[in-house]
């Protein structure tokens, strides 16, 4: 299966964290020179040439020369590499960075074609990332290695005639050796038959586990929301303890609290959970209490332990035992507390994507004789008592075109503030162009998607997504020119690469459009654009030019700062001083500190949308199983 031009984008939901600076403004990849043609097919097939690679890369793995290894690369190939080679996320570059690489040893033992299906199984079609530029040889496949197996996939270019190289390879680790998951053939029995008195039926089980009586976690998990409960279903079924905890008094309440029209921006099919997806019949959007309702059915559905109504009192790390003290401050059925103390081997922060609200401050604020709310997660939605009133929105990505669009719809008179341009992409043009052929109805399993796309480089990735957005433009051309008309200021991201890229880099910036781009075409939400607020008047917004603006109620949909604020707020500065920055890209076009070594020894970022969290929850369970289990040793690669 060849996957066409336009139909391999992929966008997060809601989510407006600020990415710290020092991430990597990665540049557009180079693609190979190849010499392939349509009637190449009828020389020999793609198979042929696939095993004959895969043939001598076997061979050069058996000998355990990383040069060998790397000649089989165009000289600009990639290897991205997600714990396959090591216990780290790696994108290697050229040849020569490949065997300088593997020179350090290589954990890699054999590799094995995958035809099970038409889409894994070697085919003609684009190497590009779907776009058509070049044309060669794609499939998947499996390895084992000294620690496990897992699964990839390979991109062939013919360089010269009849002369294949690597342009891509993609290996990621899936199982460890004898710890495999906990799933069909190695599911638990649910019960022990025999004659013993005093043996708990399921319930007692259940309470027994969920409350630690008697034990303490491997992990705790701080935040219920999806990042932490898909991490605790992965440990859960590599057979890791793990406590989640959350202050919110059910799980889902922090998409229940959100503002009232809230909805996934996104398809279903882009945002299933592992394990339990979602069924046949769920809307292609998302509401925001159906989604809260789905996480509390799949923590019971899948017995997580989760504590809410619990704060983190204290926490420490002690260096010389390698070890985390935790003290925790549960709310019982009775109104009561109770405090326990725990030594977690591993913290993991899954507090959401971003950190702490960004709220700018403002001359006058006190001031103001309306309802101000500071921030868009605070918006309990337009009242439709208060028709004819002026409200303002400061911010101008997905939470603050909701909120306007709830105004407009309630009879305010709606004016939004965007301080500086904004990426606008329609959600038809999301599930049309950008989402289709990879993430649709009809579509590859998840799985497969998921590899798929995660296989390209971030360099490939960029340059593929200059091609998507462009058609994606030409499909919102007449709204986006309305925009512009209107006096909105619309961007195409980094280097014309659109949302996915924008969302990578700087981690806001965007508006998904369900509605509120015609709103504003057609003057029903006004804007003011490129003015700063210099000061809140006690009816009114003055800006930096000296105009005003009435307002009655000001909503700021400001965004969230970065990830790292809320590892400071909620486990100190000690922590935080020692981890790495946080989302972005590092030089090698990989996410820097998720769901990988964070710089402080046993601590974890966990977060990203629902398609993230799916897909990466895997290797930072995997991590800390290997961890757990002896197998990845201190210090080791």
């Amino acid at each position: 299966m060849a996957v066409e031009v336009g139909t391999v984008g992929t966008v997060p939901i809601v989510s407006k964290d600020r990415i710290e600076a020092g991430s990597i403004n990665i540049p557009i990849g180079k693609l190979p020179t190849s010499v392939y043609c349509e009637d190449t097919q009828t020389t020999r097939s793609a198979g042929d040439i696939a095993s004959r690679v895969i043939d001598d890369l076997n061979s050069a793995l058996a000998a355990k020369n990383p040069q060998s290894v790397a000649s089989l690369f165009v000289d600009n190939g990639y290897w991205r590499d997600h714990l396959g080679l090591s216990w780290d996320f790696r994108t290697l570059n050229s040849r020569q960075k490949i065997a300088d690489f593997l020179a350090g040893g290589i954990r890699l033992e054999k590799v094995e074609i995958d035809n099970s299906s038409p889409f894994r199984a070697p085919h003609f079609g684009p190497i590009d990332g779907g776009i058509g530029e070049v044309k060669g040889v794609e499939f998947f496949i499996n390895f084992t290695s000294d620690v496990g197996s897992g699964f990839g996939v390979a991109r062939l270019a013919e360089v010269t005639k009849d002369q294949w190289e690597i342009f891509t390879f993609y290996t990621a680790l899936q199982n460890l050796n004898g710890h495999e998951e906990r799933l069909r053939h190695q599911r638990p029995r649910g019960v022990d038959h025999g004659g013993d008195p005093t043996r708990k039926n399921w319930q007692e089980r259940r309470a027994a586990e969920s409350n630690f009586d008697g034990k303490e976690p491997q992990v705790l998990i701080i935040g219920a929301g999806q990042g932490g409960l898909i991490a605790a279903a992965r440990l859960k079924m590599l057979g890791v303890e793990t406590l989640v905890i959350d202050r919110e008094d059910r799980i889902g309440d922090n998409w229940r609290r959100r503002y009232r029209q809230l909805v996934l921006h996104d398809p279903v099919w882009l945002d299933h959970l592992p394990y339990i997806p979602f069924p046949p019949t769920w809307p292609i959007f998302t509401p925001k209490d159906k989604l809260a309702d789905f996480f509390e059915s799949y923590a019971s559905l899948l017995e997580l332990n989760v504590w809410t109504k619990t704060n983190l009192v204290s926490s420490s790390w002690d260096d010389d035992k390698n070890q985390w003290t935790v003290t925790l401050e549960r709310q019982q059925h009775d109104g009561s507390k109770e405090s326990r103390t725990f030594h977690p081997h591993h913290v993991i922060l899954a507090t959401g994507h971003s950190g702490k609200k960004n709220f700018p401050s403002f001359k006058g604020a006190d001031a103001f004789q309306g309802d101000l709310l500071c921030h868009s997660s605070d918006f309990p939605g337009a009242n439709p008592a208060s028709k004819g009133k002026n409200a303002v929105v400061v911010g101008c990505c997905n939470s603050g075109h909701d909120i306007a669009q709830d105004f407009y719809e309630k009879g305010y008179n709606v004016t939004m503030v965007q301080r500086s341009s904004t990426l606008v992409i329609s959600s038809n043009a999301l599930v049309e162009v950008g989402l289709k052929g990879l993430y649709e109805e009809d579509g590859p399993p998840t799985e497969d998607a998921d590899a798929w796309l995660i296989s390209l480089p971030s360099e490939i990735l960029k340059g593929q997504q200059i091609k998507v957005t462009k058609a994606q433009n030409q499909f919102d051309k007449n709204t986006l020119e309305g925009l512009k008309k209107a006096g909105f200021q619309v961007d195409m991201g980094p280097q014309d690469a659109g949302l996915f890229l924008k969302y990578f880099q700087r981690g806001g910036g965007y508006y998904i459009d369900v509605g509120a781009s015609q709103l504003i075409v057609d003057g029903k939400i006004k804007i003011k654009q490129g003015q700063e607020i210099s000061q809140v008047l006690a009816n009114s917004i003055e800006f930096a030019d000296g105009s005003t603006l009435p307002a009655d109620e000001i909503v700021f949909a400001t965004g969230y700062q970065n990830m790292h604020t809320e590892a400071r707020a909620i486990l100190g500065d000690a922590l935080a001083d020692r981890v790495g920055s946080v989302w972005g890209f590092d030089k090698e076009g990989e996410f820097r500190s998720m769901w990988r070594p964070s710089g402080h020894p046993a601590f974890w970022y966990m977060g990203g949308n629902l398609f993230f969290c799916r897909y990466y929850s895997k290797f930072l369970a995997l991590q800390i199983k290997a961890i757990e289990e002896g197998i990845k040793k201190e210090g080791s690669r």
